[in-house]
């Protein structure tokens, strides 16, 4: 059954690729795209059909015909969520979620899948979300979920929202896993890892986008000898606490004065655990643990990209910063693929009833 599909704030389109790629969810035809990053956008028409406009959601609200579809999915940015986002006290804007909310109902869409920051799950903001789709004849259930469980190389844990028209059945919800930790006593399949991810990609060559894939991606920086100094002091699975030790000389004084907090901060992977979460400067190992586990470098492109579980095929376009904001804004597709499955069983009654 061709689903139809509408994707706000698709970025890249990670959550698209789990709905719509048969090897990851499938089933599923995406028939509207929006984001306001002008760069992710033409990602995601380079990957996927239907409709895509690139523009802010409230803006294009007031205009469009928003296209028929039987779920909505995406994730509003969470600077749209007031509580979270202190700065917007006075703002007299809607929250990104209430325009989102807007596409649902008027989509005539039977379910909707919203996605966001764990810090969600425990705010007011959730009940806020939960009423308005109570209003418009939606039940909903949400959970924060760690997109490891469901066959993504990486522990991000992220705030799920599910709705459902009240005559589906209630879905089961959170899906079950189809990974465990290891040691955990489980007869899943183990975590993926980085070593299963990247281990056979050989050093990058180039410090720019060549092709064709997988090294179309795997691009190298140019470090300073004393940022090569300072990769080769911290050992597999150290951080700066390990720098700071090993060469005080080297370490930036700012480090050198703050004591605690930031474990991850020029931390170097570890080959036998997922990686961490992938953000949108992994290309800078003083942003987090995006250190290779054994070569003296950050992670590149195309590795970030299958952390975040892209397929070598899946085309990005953009610069180098633009396409580090795609794969650090998107939601792993494998996560994704988990939920598109629950979405079509639910919606599968409904097809042979029709």
């Amino acid at each position: 059954m061709g689903w139809k599909l509408i994707d706000l704030f698709c970025g890249a389109g990670g959550m698209s690729l789990g709905f719509v790629d048969p090897r990851l969810g499938g089933g599923f035809e995406c028939v509207l795209a929006l984001d306001n990053d002008a760069a992710a956008l033409e990602t995601h028409k380079a990957n996927f059909g239907g409709e895509a406009h690139c523009g802010n959601i409230e803006e294009w609200l007031l205009s469009a015909t928003v296209p028929q579809a039987d779920v909505v999915i995406g994730g509003p940015p969470c600077q749209g969520f007031s509580l979270l986002n202190k700065k917007r006290d006075g703002d007299a804007r809607r929250a990104l979620w209430e325009p989102y909310i807007d596409i649902v109902v008027q989509s005539g869409a039977r379910m909707f899948i919203m996605e966001n920051v764990a810090e969600l799950f425990r705010s007011p903001e959730l009940e806020d979300i939960r009423q308005r789709a109570a209003k418009e004849g939606f039940k909903t259930k949400a959970a924060i979920l760690n997109t490891a469980d469901y066959g993504a190389p990486q522990t991000r844990r992220r705030t799920i929202v599910i709705g459902w028209k009240r005559d589906l059945w209630e879905p089961l919800f959170p899906p079950l896993a189809t990974h465990a930790e290891p040691g955990k006593g489980s007869n899943l399949p183990r975590w993926r890892t980085v070593r299963d991810m990247i281990s056979d990609l050989p050093p990058p060559k180039h410090d720019y986008f060549t092709g064709p894939a997988p090294l179309d991606l795997h691009i190298r920086r140019n470090p300073t000898a004393k940022s090569v100094a300072r990769y080769k002091a911290v050992p597999v699975g150290g951080n700066r606490f390990d720098l700071q030790r090993a060469a005080p000389e080297l370490t930036p004084a700012c480090w050198i004065k703050k004591t605690s907090g930031g474990t991850d901060l020029f931390g170097r992977l570890w080959w036998d655990r997922p990686s961490v979460t992938i953000r949108t400067e992994f290309y800078k190992p003083e942003k987090g643990r995006y250190l290779h586990p054994d070569q003296h470098r950050p992670i590149t492109h195309r590795e970030a990209a299958r952390l975040m579980g892209f397929p070598d095929d899946f085309v990005f376009r953009g610069t180098k910063v633009e396409i580090a904001r795609q794969i650090g804004n998107a939601v792993p597709p494998p996560f994704a693929g988990a939920l598109a499955r629950m979405v079509a069983d639910m919606l599968a009654p409904m097809a042979r009833s029709a």
